[in-house]
């Protein structure tokens, strides 16, 4: 087995063992970025010189007996909406192609105290605004298991470099779905935190009140040890909680008896492809196998999500653009006669344009005359989607749904289509809106070999009941040892 096919806890046995050296990891994996980048296209900055620098260096400390992090030494992605200092922080936009970030945001801070190496910023929809990558001003990113499929989006440079094996794990960002519908889509694991668990300083705000930096990894047991390490409060962010720290890898037990799991109908109906709907009940029959109790429910929601969802994020995003004026930050026109004409061309040029369609639908849906009718009213019904979640929540410990609809669709196919592509978050925007905690793992593959994963959402702080499930589930069905793709053979 090559050392870019393992995952980041077998990386690190191996390390602690002084069986290879950080130096041997990092050119593995730059080497297969080397090798695959051309067809997989999930970076946008590839940063090879200061991580063979930061390589070796971590190996003279641990020749020295130097006192370094646990996980140090092991390379990782960072989604480039995620502040780097001295490193480019683009969100795949012309607005941002040449800010260089003077500060780290605080996942990446802690990333550093641990000695983890960065091997680059990967690619996404522009300013996070997408769902399958090809919003991005450099380039399209291709799904491994199939290059004429989309990976999902916003994260799916950072879902597709894992999938690859180009990164052992990768750090994405979920406003609606963006860390796990990409995961789902391209066969690995994803996890979307509870709101607030993780600090969003130094992550560039689409939409603040929904957005939520999350780790994209192999399997289950990296997605715990990565989500101990950046879990936190951060005083630099007034949303971020103050709770007692967890260990979740302690939440790694094969064990599901007397866990309640409900199955909302809505969610297996109408609109979610047959084969998802499949394999979302065979999900049920493994876990009852296991000892767990799975009831169908209720949770009729869907029609009215999707609506709140992106008036609210729209309405966020407007708010959020309006300091990248070509004044404050980003991108300058050069054709410009006077301040107004800056401003107008500036934008024009500097957004794309699905930033620009979400920009005009947030404000118009915040202007005089319609902020009661449209972004008032999606807030009151945000609350009424939380109190659904939390009466279930009384009866079930977890809700088991599709993390998307369909499996990965064709680069083009929906490009043109908005109504379409928006639909394809159906199964994971009420997370976002009810800022819940939701893991998606691959189960199975459909008919013509592209991943399918199933959704564990769970109650407020409650990840380790997600962990717990979700690593019984990957340790009986064993998806990594049946399932890879093509491109990795």
């Amino acid at each position: 087995m090559e050392i870019y096919e393992l995952t980041a806890h077998e990386l690190i046995e191996k390390l602690n063992k002084k069986e290879i050296t950080s130096t041997q990891i990092t050119e593995s994996y730059l080497k297969r970025i080397e090798e695959k980048e051309k067809d997989v296209q999930a970076f946008v900055t590839v940063t090879d010189k200061n991580a063979l620098e930061q390589a070796k260096e971590i190996d003279e400390k641990i020749a020295n007996g130097e006192q370094i992090g646990n996980l140090a030494g092991i390379p990782i992605g960072i989604k480039d909406n995620i502040c780097t200092k001295g490193v480019k922080t683009t969100c795949s936009s012309k607005m941002l192609e040449n800010f260089v970030s003077p500060y780290n945001a605080t996942v990446v801070e802690k990333l550093n105290n641990e000695n983890i190496i960065s091997l680059g910023k990967l690619n996404l929809d522009e300013f996070a605004m997408g769902s399958s990558t090809e919003h991005s001003y450099f380039h399209p990113t291709h799904n491994p298991w199939n290059l004429n499929k989309v990976p999902g989006g916003s994260s799916g440079g950072s879902a597709a470099a894992v999938s690859a094996n180009m990164v052992p794990w990768a750090l994405g960002s979920d406003t609606g779905g963006s860390i796990r519908q990409p995961a789902s889509l391209c066969g690995v694991v994803g996890l979307k935190p509870t709101y607030g668990l993780i600090s969003r300083y130094g992550l560039v705000a689409f939409a603040s009140s929904l957005d939520q930096i999350g780790p994209i990894t192999k399997d289950v047991e990296d997605s715990a040890i990565l989500l101990n390490m950046i879990a936190g409060h951060d005083e630099k962010d007034s949303t971020s909680i103050n709770k007692e720290k967890v260990d979740y890898t302690k939440s790694l037990v094969k064990d599901v008896k007397g866990l309640k799991i409900g199955l909302p109908k809505e969610f297996i109906g109408e609109g979610i492809n047959e084969e998802v709907k499949n394999a979302i009940l065979e999900a049920k029959k493994t876990y009852e196998k296991l000892g767990a109790t799975v009831e169908e429910c209720s949770l009729d929601i869907g029609k009215t999500a999707l609506a709140v969802y992106y008036i609210i994020a729209c309405a966020e995003a407007s708010s959020n653009l309006g300091r990248f004026d070509g004044i404050r930050y980003g991108y300058r026109t050069e054709k410009f006669d006077n301040l107004r004409e800056i401003y107008i061309n500036s934008r024009t040029e500097g957004f794309g344009p699905e930033v620009k369609r979400r920009i005009i639908l947030g404000t118009y849906v915040l202007s005089s005359g319609y902020y009661d009718a449209y972004y008032k009213k999606a807030q009151r019904v945000r609350t009424v989607i939380k109190n659904e979640y939390q009466k279930l929540f009384e009866k079930y410990d977890l809700l088991l749904t599709p993390t998307s609809p369909t499996v990965a669709f064709g680069i083009g196919e929906k490009v043109d289509n908005p109504l379409e592509m928006y639909l394809a978050d159906i199964c994971s925007v009420p997370i976002n809106i009810a800022g819940l905690p939701a893991m998606s793992l691959p189960a199975t593959v459909n008919s013509e070999g592209m991943p399918i994963g199933i959704q564990l959402i769970g109650k407020h702080f409650d990840e380790e009941t997600i962990f717990r499930a979700a690593y019984t589930f990957e340790q009986e069905t064993k998806f990594r040892e049946k399932y890879q793709p093509k491109f990795n053979k």
